[in-house]
């Protein structure tokens, strides 16, 4: 273990973004220590091996939590810090959504969506500050919450994951102005249209796909290593001076595209 280098806790990271996140740490060298969770124990075990098999330089545990609940998010702090004895970055990546119309929404759907999108980043970021906060050489830490574009663009029919997202935004920020005195830095990472199981049927739709393609000015689906490439920024020393931001990493899905210039615009102008 070096004391120059990191350990970061990756949520929902044995799969799509997540996976691609603690990869990409995993590649960077900068970090000594990864932190697979997932509520998939082989999953996550998998990916762990994987880090550490390709990259000698960095060891990599996993742990199993279900991040809905608060007795799991504990665990996987305390588990971490019991392992690597800190914790530079906590990535929260894990998420779920569902496709029901308002009317149908029971709160049953609505707690739950919540308690994972919502309230388990509320809980791993609580327990994670309470260490980062006493930590030196290096002193603080940082946060990296993933939320969508949907923080921003309603999505009807996902009312409580929309709501979730938008919540995830206020409460980085006021992370961020909290807890800039103890040198943690906390920011949104929002994505777009990415290649997910959340998202299988972009790649099984022809027609969806097509509908999805219009809202995107640069005209394709992103990659979850082009989210990836984005969270390794920020949790690196390159962005010690960012906090409390969201970058969107969306391909331009919030430009209005709809407004954007095409032939039969030039064709009325003229």
């Amino acid at each position: 273990m070096s004391e120059n280098k990191k350990v970061a806790v990756v949520t929902g990271s044995s799969k799509g973004i997540g996976k691609a996140i603690a990869l990409a740490f995993a590649n960077s060298n900068e970090y000594y220590g990864i932190v697979v969770n997932s509520r998939k124990p082989n999953e996550a075990q998998y990916i762990s091996e994987q880090i550490k098999s390709s990259n000698s330089n960095c060891d990599s545990i996993s742990i199993t939590a279900d991040i809905s609940k608060e007795e799991d998010c504990i665990r996987l702090i305390e588990e971490t810090i019991k392992h690597y004895k800190r914790i530079d970055v906590l990535v929260n990546n894990a998420g779920i959504q569902k496709d029901i119309p308002l009317t149908e929404t029971t709160l049953s759907d609505w707690y739950k969506i919540i308690s994972v999108d919502l309230t388990g980043p509320f809980v791993c970021s609580r327990e994670a500050v309470r260490y980062m906060q006493k930590q030196q050489d290096p002193k603080g830490g940082c946060i990296i919450n993933i939320s969508s574009v949907h923080q921003v663009i309603p999505k009807p029919h996902y009312v409580p994951y929309a709501t979730s997202k938008a919540g995830i935004e206020m409460m980085t920020k006021t992370m961020a102005l909290e807890l800039a005195k103890y040198g943690i830095r906390a920011n949104v990472v929002a994505p777009g249209a990415v290649e997910t199981d959340m998202n299988i049927e972009l790649q099984t739709n022809k027609v969806e796909l097509e509908n999805v393609l219009k809202r995107i000015p640069v005209g394709r689906i992103g990659k979850p290593e082009e989210i990836a490439n984005v969270v390794e920024f920020l949790a690196s020393d390159k962005a010690l001076y960012v906090t409390g931001t969201t970058v969107l990493v969306d391909g331009g899905m919030t430009l209005y595209p709809s407004f954007a210039y095409n032939s039969e615009h030039d064709k009325i102008k003229h």
